[in-house]
């Protein structure tokens, strides 16, 4: 049966069963939460797919385990910001900044950190070409003013969220990523302005770390989704997601031949609470789990037949064509990662029945 929300009784994401479910299970993952006690933790990209999860998970522990974990949100849009933490706006743990990040912060308007999460980020192809200045700015001088001010609020540490997309298109070398692996990327086009940015961003963190002594892990995200997507992201996985959500054909603008690694959003955010709180200083971890590597026309399929649809074949318009990645292989090696403890619970098809569930019965789908 196709899948759409009802109009009468939908939702918010947040206060969906099995998402609560997925917030309760990455609350219980074996890490050291006595560090966060008393602590302050500041994210950025607070509503994101990512920074919502990931805040979710802080704020369910302060409710249930009194982890006394201060919350400072930082984003551009109060309005959204209230909306999607209506639930704890008031509460004496949680902080919202209104801030745009490429500007730098003043200690005096938020409260100082012990802990800086950088997630602020185009991370979308259709942003990447219409907003290409924006993407490299957010990246770059984003990036230094979080350093910045983790440096001048003395925090213990710093993670710099970057991208499976740093490793380019593979050389045809090796058929997974490790983090010190290097490959093409035609710096001479508008593309490569999300991959090349976060380069530099990685290159900033070490250099911090060099210069100020200040504590910086790099978690290196695969491709993520999951129900605290944004209505506007324009990733292949989450138009299909929304395709099959309406009841459309899911339109592939390729042959599908890509093959990449996928992560569910609640198993980011623990990857990122692990690196955070066990990696080790100067280090970028890989963060994907191999049995949600699949190929795009697979993962079409996958959410075509949860949704009773079809899948198509279409050729993407100019400003599509502009923002996609050329890397058709682009797979991780998450050993490091998983050498500190970490393991995933979601497969791609969990992930993505969990994602479907969930937004079915969601105002935002």
């Amino acid at each position: 049966m196709t899948r759409q929300a009802p109009s009468g009784s939908a939702i918010d994401v947040e206060d969906h069963p099995l998402y609560q479910a997925d917030v309760a299970q990455a609350s219980q993952c074996d890490l050291p939460w006595e560090k966060l006690h008393d602590a302050t933790v500041l994210v950025t990209g607070s509503t994101g797919l990512i920074g919502s999860h990931l805040i979710d998970v802080l704020m369910h522990h302060n409710v249930n385990d009194e982890l006394q974990c201060t919350v400072v949100a930082i984003g551009r849009n109060e309005t959204k910001a209230r909306k999607r933490f209506a639930h704890y706006w008031w509460s004496p743990w949680f902080r919202f900044a209104k801030h745009d990040i490429v500007v730098p912060l003043c200690d005096d308007e938020i409260p100082l950190a012990d802990y800086v999460i950088h997630l602020a980020s185009n991370t979308h192809p259709r942003a990447y070409a219409t907003d290409p200045i924006g993407t490299i700015t957010a990246n770059i001088n984003g990036t230094q003013n979080m350093l910045d001010y983790a440096v001048s609020c003395k925090s213990r540490r710093a993670l710099f969220a970057s991208s499976c997309e740093i490793y380019g298109e593979n050389r045809g070398d090796t058929t997974y990523f490790a983090e010190d692996y290097c490959g093409y990327i035609d710096s001479n086009t508008l593309r490569a302005g999300y991959p090349e940015s976060k380069r530099c961003g990685e290159a900033l963190c070490q250099a911090y770390i060099r210069q100020h002594n200040l504590e910086v892990v790099i978690p290196r995200l695969a491709r993520c989704y999951g129900p605290t997507m944004l209505p506007t992201d324009s990733k292949a996985s989450s138009q299909f997601i929304h395709n099959g959500l309406r009841g459309e054909d899911i339109v592939l603008k390729s042959k599908g031949d890509q093959h990449y690694s996928y992560i569910y959003a609640s198993d980011a955010v623990t990857a990122l609470l692990t690196v955070l709180l066990q990696g080790k200083n100067g280090l970028a971890y890989n963060v994907a789990d191999c049995r949600s590597d699949i190929y795009l026309r697979d993962l079409a399929q996958l959410i075509a037949s949860y949704s009773d649809v079809r899948v198509t074949f279409d050729i993407p318009d100019a400003i599509e064509q502009a923002g996609f990645s050329t890397a058709t292989t682009a797979l991780l090696d998450s050993g490091r990662l998983q050498a500190l403890g970490w393991r995933a619970q979601y497969d791609i098809q969990t992930g993505v029945k969990h994602t479907l569930d969930i937004l079915s019965s969601c105002h935002s789908c």
